[in-house]
């Protein structure tokens, strides 16, 4: 099975771009959903976060997402920390989602994560769709989106790498800052290169 990445910046329009794979037939592995998966409540790496965070897992046990968003995106410290907890666990989570895929006879399989090309998970892939858009589509998109301030917005998209220095590492680069129409287009030419390939 040949596994590809799907990777841009926070509010890029990732999502939008993985439906349309997803449209056409692609399985998709979303590490956004992996790594809620692995923060459930029971889990070991909800403990081990309560642990180290208090005061970021509500009473009726669930972790508080915003709460723990304020500590994390201002502080590099702290953000590496959740990183330590949470990264091992969602690597395996993703490795056994990605060998059911291939024993049930999936061709091709997409890997969506926003950090794949800082995490080194880009490495060993079968090649990198990036999505990119100006950065000032992307901060109005973050504000709008989230309710958050322009401070805020930009300090959410400065923990992540500019998308301009992801893009030695893409296979296929997506703007996705015009209209669905041109997304698609895009989509359907990566869609159709992947085919093609032996």
């Amino acid at each position: 099975m040949r596994l590809y990445g799907l990777t841009g910046g926070i509010a890029s329009g990732k999502s939008t771009v993985s439906r349309m794979f997803v449209d056409k037939g692609m399985p998709l592995i979303d590490a956004d959903v992996v790594a809620r998966e692995v923060v459930a409540r029971g889990q070991p790496a909800l403990a081990e976060i309560a642990a180290r965070f208090p005061g970021v897992v509500t009473a009726e046990g669930a972790l508080d997402r915003a709460a723990l968003g304020a500590r994390i995106f201002a502080n590099p410290a702290e953000r590496a920390a959740l990183d330590a907890i949470t990264h091992p666990r969602i690597r395996q989570a993703v490795l056994e989602k990605s060998i059911a895929l291939a024993e049930s006879g999936a061709p091709r399989a997409l890997y969506d994560a926003a950090l794949l090309i800082e995490n080194k998970l880009h490495e060993g892939l079968d090649g990198v769709v990036l999505v990119v858009v100006p950065r000032d589509v992307q901060r109005q998109r973050l504000m709008a989106r989230n309710q958050l301030t322009q401070a805020e917005a930009d300090a959410r998209i400065a923990s992540q790498m500019p998308l301009d220095d992801k893009r030695p590492f893409a296979t296929w680069i997506i703007d996705n800052g015009g209209s669905l129409e041109a997304t698609r287009a895009q989509v359907d030419a990566v869609w159709k290169a992947m085919l093609e390939r032996p």
